[in-house]
């Protein structure tokens, strides 16, 4: 059995911060809807019981369950040997936290929640795109790439040179977006951007996690 599992699907862009955590750090893990033989389909009594607000990624490890994104990702950084994706200077782990919540709430809503799930949800769902939504999320998008550009420099990471749990969230919302073909007039506008997303893939984590997605009910 595997150290740790993480409880939701694997093309979730919050899942997928959380394997990179564990490739980064070496942990053993296993994902999916299954645990120790009983399904969590989303928004199940099952899935409710380990996460009343209906959200995924949960973390099992041993007796324990967490849930909320970036407390996992701080856990597993802290409670398992491996490199530390976490800065030791105050200010500078200060500065990681204040990104981790920024990309978690404000970005993850303007580019994933907003955009992004208008074209995904009809390839697991069904149904049409609305291009209305889409154009209605669009400056959203502008916005938050505007930001994020302002922030990056023409190398390093998103907090300095080191890699961390910033990039960690940062990484499968942004990977998603440069990699949808309707978002490249968007993109194309955000250089930075692109080249920080390249730097990240080049990551041994990146490869193994950051793969073309199945989307499934």
């Amino acid at each position: 059995m595997a150290a740790v599992h993480i409880l939701g699907p694997a093309f979730s862009n919050f899942v997928r911060s959380a394997m990179l955590v564990c490739e980064e750090k070496g942990i053993d893990y296993s994902v999916g809807l299954e645990h120790s033989g009983r399904q969590y389909q989303m928004h199940s009594p099952e899935h409710l019981s380990v996460n009343p607000f209906g959200k995924v990624p949960v973390l099992f490890h041993g007796e324990r369950k967490l849930y909320e994104t970036v407390a996992i990702c701080r856990y597993l950084d802290a409670g398992f040997d491996g490199p530390s994706l976490q800065p030791a200077d105050p200010w500078q782990r200060a500065l990681v936290d204040q990104w981790c919540s920024a990309l978690a709430v404000q970005v993850d809503q303007a580019l994933v929640r907003r955009y992004l799930l208008e074209f995904v949800m009809p390839q697991i769902v069904g149904g049409e795109v609305s291009m209305d939504k889409v154009r209605e999320a669009e400056p959203g998008v502008v916005n938050t790439l505007a930001i994020l550009e302002d922030q990056l420099r023409d190398d390093g990471y998103l907090v300095g040179d080191s890699f961390t749990l910033a990039d960690v969230i940062a990484a499968p919302m942004l990977d998603y977006l440069v990699g949808m073909a309707p978002a490249q007039p968007l993109v194309n506008e955000a250089p930075k951007v692109q080249a920080y997303v390249a730097r990240l893939k080049d990551r041994a984590s990146t490869r193994r996690v950051l793969v073309e997605p199945v989307f499934s009910a």
